[in-house]
């Protein structure tokens, strides 16, 4: 990140770690550039302590019996630190002499739930209705409410209610592919990125030349081992092109996965009696972007409305039909649809460089990023390969002593 970015972001650790961060069990992974790769970190007050020796990967330290007590052995050692406002500081001036947060996931597929929300959903049902052309947006947006009415407000998925609003809306010629996942029986789930192509705290995320209809997605993201246990949640940013999936819900991976298109962190946040599953589920998650010309955007993602259960989301993406040896993440949607004009009227939202985008709740912490063209950016090029390339060079029998036991899988 460019060093006129600074202000923008925050350099004090309270800013960006969650309100209670003293009781929090929090992971995450920073670049170290004295041995060239990743290391697994934990926040213990102001300071990030190395996990490599006793864990390779965030995706290996999930999987185990038990993190816990892998991070409290990793706590007493003898393993490096670093100072967290120095991390921060080199993440944002981005100078590569020091070491900088990364996202904090690695090994887990990133994976993405869409249309969980009836608010979210009527949008979708509206970029699909003007075909990607945001200068109808407001039109149809009329339209489409209209026809609705009140009839989807509180309605469950999958219910013999909703497969009679369903009938009504087929009559009514406003029958969605949107509404299908919105109301039907099965939710949306998508490969949102590559394996370790997330992007963490400070770091840029990209909007395509080939956009000109796009926003941000406040979501809370879980993630989950290899048997389908949620063993945490973090924050993320599904940053989606609405022209692009307008046009055709089959270029969702077009409108969805791009360079710096997914980002997540600060960090992970581990369930413990701190902090809980039931306690996700009631998360408020606060919006805000700032654009260089003083424009400000706000808004709210309340968890609490999803229309479905976190437990229905991760069966949808693991089970006996698909499963994931290194875990997984899951971004599960976002209320938050902007649709207030930002310059002209019924032109509705979308960001332009340079705009900052800052998403936080008391339990989780700041994701602060900066909107660039994604041309521009530094390539990916850091993936499973140069992984395996660096745990291979800086493993030592030592380690072996200190690595736990995986979690026994299905199969055993």
């Amino acid at each position: 990140m460019s060093p006129d970015a600074t202000p923008v972001h925050h350099l004090d650790p309270a800013s960006v770690l969650p309100e209670d961060h003293g009781q929090a069990l929090l992971v995450g992974r920073i670049w170290d550039p004295e041995t060239g790769g990743p290391r697994p970190v934990l926040v213990t007050g102001d300071r990030l302590v190395d996990l490599f020796p006793w864990t390779r990967t965030v995706s290996e330290l999930l999987d185990s019996a038990d993190p816990a007590a892998v991070l409290e052995t990793a706590a007493t050692g003898t393993a490096r630190t670093w100072d967290l406002t120095d991390v921060l500081r080199a993440t944002v001036e981005a100078s590569g002499a020091a070491a900088t947060l990364l996202a904090p996931v690695d090994l887990q597929a990133v994976k993405a739930c869409g249309v969980t929300f009836v608010d979210s959903m009527i949008e979708r049902v509206i970029e699909e209705r003007c075909g990607g052309d945001f200068a109808q947006a407001q039109q149809i947006r009329a339209q489409v409410l209209e026809a609705l009415g009140g009839n989807l407000a509180g309605l469950k998925p999958g219910s013999a209610e909703a497969a009679r609003v369903k009938e009504v809306l087929i009559r009514e010629g406003f029958w969605s592919q949107y509404l299908e996942v919105g109301i039907g029986p099965d939710p949306e789930v998508f490969t949102k990125a590559p394996v370790l192509s997330a992007v963490g705290y400070g770091a840029h995320i990209g909007i395509p030349s080939f956009s000109a209809w796009n926003n941000p997605e406040p979501e809370l993201v879980l993630v989950v081992d290899s048997r389908g246990a949620v063993r945490g949640c973090t924050l993320g940013n599904d940053v989606n092109l609405r022209d692009v999936e307008g046009r055709s819900a089959l270029l969702l991976g077009m409108a969805k996965d791009n360079n710096a298109s997914a980002a997540i962190g600060p960090f992970v946040r581990l369930f413990d009696e701190s902090y809980t599953l039931d306690e996700a589920r009631t998360e408020t998650i606060e919006l805000t972007v700032r654009g260089t010309d003083g424009y400000v955007l706000q808004g709210t993602n309340s968890v609490s409305r999803l229309s479905r259960p976190f437990e229905e989301l991760v069966g949808a993406a693991h089970g006996a039909h698909h499963q994931y040896p290194d875990g997984f993440v899951l971004f599960t949607g976002t209320l938050f649809a902007p649709a207030e004009d930002r310059d002209e009227p019924g032109k509705g939202f979308t960001h332009k460089h340079g705009d900052v985008v800052e998403i936080s709740s008391p339990h989780l912490g700041t994701l602060g990023n900066i909107v660039a063209p994604t041309e521009k950016l530094q390539p990916w090029t850091f993936g499973i390969g140069r992984l395996l390339d660096y745990v291979l060079a800086h493993a030592s029998p030592i380690d072996g002593a200190h690595r736990h036991s995986p979690v026994p899988k299905r199969s055993e």
